[in-house]
């Protein structure tokens, strides 16, 4: 179990470190689209692969997110029941979830996906809009994403099952970690605190 709990470790800095960076997919899009919006307006002019790298962007940064999603255990969850449940009773329905749902959901997808990401490579497959772009990368984020998150699964698994045997703390608790924010304004008070000290 130890090498396990080693491997789902690796996986949640993996899955947290893309979720770090992924949501500058979301700037990008949003810039893109802003800045042909106001080309649009300004010169009358415009371009299928802009509105179409926006959805790409979008699509790319829901994917791959999934996995951070489900690290953070920020997935749907309807707990009108769950949550009266003891904490023991709720990880063996995670267990089941992970396992019966989850898991055979992400191995379809994959067995499907990747073919489809593949056979899209190979052919060089364009838009059918005029000035559109390669498909070949978007639907690659779909075999990526599902990757992403059946690894995250996998490592949510292992960590259930852990605290099910009392060698890990309740991995379904969030650890409340400072925001960024929340740092340079502690910075900020500790450094105007010393140069008060200081003068």
């Amino acid at each position: 179990m130890r090498a396990l709990l080693k491997f789902s470790k690796a996986v949640d800095w993996l899955n947290g470190q893309v979720g770090k960076y992924v949501i500058w997919l979301i700037l990008a899009s949003t810039v893109i689209s802003g800045v042909n919006a106001m080309v649009r307006k300004a010169f009358d002019m415009s371009s299928n692969a802009y509105l179409e790298v926006q959805w790409y962007l979008f699509a790319a940064a829901f994917m791959l997110a999934a996995g951070y999603t489900l690290l953070n255990g920020e997935h749907v969850k309807i707990d009108v029941i769950y949550g009266r449940l003891s904490k023991r009773t709720q990880t063996w329905i995670d267990v089941f979830g992970f396992t019966c749902f989850l898991m055979p959901m992400c191995v379809v997808v994959l067995w499907f996906g990747i073919p489809f990401a593949l056979k899209g490579f190979y052919s060089g497959e364009m838009s059918s809009n005029a000035g559109g772009l390669i498909r070949w990368p978007v639907f690659a984020m779909m075999p990526l994403g599902f990757s992403l998150l059946t690894l995250q699964g996998l490592s949510e698994l292992i960590k259930r099952l852990a605290f099910l045997q009392g060698l890990i703390d309740d991995p379904s608790v969030k650890k409340v970690e400072k925001t960024a924010e929340e740092e340079l304004a502690e910075s900020i008070r500790r450094l105007s605190e010393a140069q008060g000290k200081a003068s």
